[in-house]
């Protein structure tokens, strides 16, 4: 990240958020039960995706080049579509138990 003030604005945002995505995957697996699992997995998909918000900010903002950051985007848009299938499934699989 460039030394700039916007960059270490959005650079200390997309970190949270990024770091949040990890510590809070690691607590949702040491919930009991679907419910407790499902809601912090949730957290863990809006981190995710507030993530991508931050590399789409950095590259429309020019903090960084659109390719520097592309392949890093690329992959966080990956797990967050697998975060965001788990997440279904769980919701979908409450709903068959009640």
């Amino acid at each position: 990240m460039p030394k700039t003030d916007e960059g270490k604005i959005i650079g200390k945002q997309l970190l949270r958020s990024s770091s949040s995505v990890g510590s809070n995957y690691r607590a949702a697996r040491r919930f009991c039960s679907q419910g407790e699992f499902h809601s912090k997995l949730s957290i863990v998909v809006e981190e995710a995706d507030e993530s991508v918000f931050w590399m789409e900010v950095m590259k429309e903002a020019y903090v960084v080049k659109p390719n520097e950051v592309f392949k890093l985007k690329s992959e966080a848009i990956e797990i967050l579509k697998v975060l965001s299938t788990a997440r279904k499934t769980i919701a979908e699989k409450n709903i068959k138990r009640k």
